[in-house]
């Protein structure tokens, strides 16, 4: 019975994927080595994707976590598609604060969306912000001339890719850098900072309370 009443109090993870998923891989590895439902009272409840293809799903369905399909493809415009998204989160969001992770989610979110979800829907992005937000950040870096790239991980406003900053890698760019080469030396820094400030950010909000 203790071990029904310990789920039934675990805090929610959901995450968000459009491909690969390896930073939501990341994610659910250092949930078990690290044992964050022992330790943090929270597990990796369901993986999400906008596409039914997406390799990430297979991952997650092997190690035994929920998974669902939100297709965009299905839904006339953006706020239909957030409130299937909505819909999809729903029986995993009973016992707030869920948190809701964006792990190479490729969709742009209403503000409603945004919204709904305040101060508990993080993402990570390929850049330093406030540097480069948006798309093809890796060669928009090196067409810069930069000497630094990197990753940060932010919490999601409407406003994109400018919500607070919760932690950041730099990686040096080397001379005869590729967008392919740089963005590979930037994915092994996000399967790092990635997973520890979900973990922080987890530790912090332990009872429900925001620390900032």
């Amino acid at each position: 019975m203790s071990n029904m009443n310990n789920m039934k109090n675990m805090r929610n993870v959901i995450i968000l994927i459009s491909g690969g998923g390896s930073n939501m891989a990341a994610i659910v590895r250092a949930a078990q080595t690290e044992h964050w439902a022992e330790r943090l009272g929270a597990r990796v409840a369901a993986v999400i994707s906008n596409r039914p293809d997406a390799p990430g799903l297979e991952f997650a369905r092997a190690q035994g976590i929920a998974t669902r399909v939100a297709d965009h493809t299905l839904y006339p415009d953006r706020a239909a598609f957030d409130d299937a998204l909505v819909q999809s989160i729903a029986p995993f969001d009973s016992q707030p604060p869920a948190l809701v992770l964006l792990a190479g989610f490729m969709r742009i979110l209403t503000e409603g969306f945004v919204q709904r979800y305040s101060g508990r829907l993080l993402n990570i992005h390929p850049s330093l912000l406030p540097a480069f937000a948006g798309l093809h950040t890796h060669q928009r870096a090196l067409d810069a001339g930069c000497k630094q790239a990197g990753a940060t991980v932010h919490r999601v406003t409407p406003d994109l890719d400018q919500g607070p900053i919760l932690a950041q890698a730099a990686v040096p760019i080397l001379p005869g850098d590729t967008a392919q080469t740089l963005a590979a030396r930037v994915l092994s820094q996000e399967h790092l900072i990635y997973p520890r400030a979900v973990a922080q950010w987890l530790r912090d909000h332990r009872d429900g309370h925001d620390s900032q």
